[in-house]
């Protein structure tokens, strides 16, 4: 539903204030709020902060106080009919008395729906839909773990213009500029878990944490070990953060880590169980920072949600590229991304973009 001008002009604003809660609120959505009065001013506006804190409409009546009486509150998702750490926020937004309910996405979580039908049911007026692709672009994390059960995975790559991720004698320190590094620190800051493969522990030892430290003791660092050849020096075991090490079922190892066992696949681990095993420890966003060959496992799975991208000005000529084997045998199966962002970043240029909805097969 596209809503009126106001309405568009306040979800908006909604939405903005939703973005403040990236990488705080896990395993909770980001969540903003705007609450007119009943001339149809901003009285409060809030946002979810972190996990265990106040909603977002929580914040906003507070802010209000008695103006909310007879006004409209503009949230960015459905407002909740659920107790957990805090009461529903349905049951909030009828005590203060407001008129008028704008939402842009249901709640796709069972626990958690059925405000808007408890709102309606007690004579509020309740408008959903507006500026939901907005909406649900700020909230791409939580929404892809609660509808499909599994966390959202942005796969994160850095390449030259002609696509390699090294040099032919192996080197890759540095393609991306300082910029970028930093910018991929904050990323990886803003994630619940960072995923690399075996092939990356072996030849880079990354630390896969975030620098300078946003968070303490997260992300969470996962490796894709099938065999469990992870070293026992290896600096991703260096107890900077939490490290779960993924064998497959069966592997016999005396690694001293804290071992995640998943069924087999044809290419290394099931991923799409090591995602659900992941989901079960309340990890709604991964950052996908493996090599070439699990990449290409994700995409041929269909397992890659986001696409951030940083290109430099360079060519290489030779040397492995960014994106290994990915399940396309020929051009009509090419995994087709819409770009949602395209900036500079230093001398290099982030790309940011997300997988285009599958066309409907032309038969002649």
């Amino acid at each position: 539903m596209a809503g009126s001008p106001q309405d568009v002009v306040h979800m908006t604003r909604a939405v903005e204030l939703a973005a403040r809660g990236h990488g705080h609120t896990s395993p909770n959505p980001v969540v903003g709020c705007v609450l007119l009065d009943a001339a149809g001013a901003v009285a409060g506006e809030g946002f979810h902060p972190y996990a265990g804190g106040p909603h977002a409409e929580a914040a906003a009546l507070r802010e209000a106080g008695e103006r909310a009486r007879g006004g409209t509150a503009y949230v960015t998702l459905e407002p909740c009919d659920h107790t957990g750490r805090t009461g529903p926020c349905s049951r909030a937004l009828l005590r203060a008395g407001v008129a008028r309910v704008v939402y842009a996405v249901a709640d796709p979580n069972p626990k958690a729906s059925g405000g808007a039908g408890r709102l309606r049911a007690a004579g509020v007026e309740v408008t959903g839909g507006v500026l939901a692709e907005e909406a649900e672009r700020v909230n791409a994390e939580w929404l892809t773990c609660a509808r499909l059960g599994r966390p959202h995975v942005t796969w994160k790559l850095a390449a030259t213009l002609d696509g390699r991720s090294a040099a032919a004698d192996g080197t890759s320190q540095w393609i991306t500029s300082p910029e970028a590094r930093a910018d991929v620190h904050r990323l990886r800051a803003r994630s619940d878990a960072i995923v690399a493969g075996i092939g990356t522990v072996l030849a880079d030892d990354p630390r896969l944490t975030a620098r300078p430290a946003l968070t303490e003791g997260r992300p969470l660092r996962v490796v894709v070990d099938p065999d469990a050849r992870t070293p026992a020096t290896a600096r991703v075991l260096d107890g900077a953060a939490p490290t779960l090490v993924a064998v497959a079922d069966g592997t016999v190892t005396s690694l001293r880590a804290d071992l995640l066992r998943v069924p087999r696949a044809r290419r290394g681990l099931d991923l799409r169980a090591l995602l659900k095993e992941l989901a079960a420890r309340e990890v709604v966003s991964v950052f996908l920072e493996g090599g070439p060959t699990l990449a290409g496992a994700f995409l041929a799975e269909g397992l890659v949600d986001r696409v951030v991208a940083y290109v430099a000005p360079a060519f290489l000529g030779a040397g492995p590229a960014a994106l290994g084997e990915a399940g396309v045998r020929t051009i009509s199966e090419a995994h087709r991304l819409i770009f949602d962002e395209v900036s500079p970043i230093g001398p290099d240029v982030r790309l940011v973009a997300r997988p285009a909805p599958p066309q409907p097969s032309r038969e002649r």
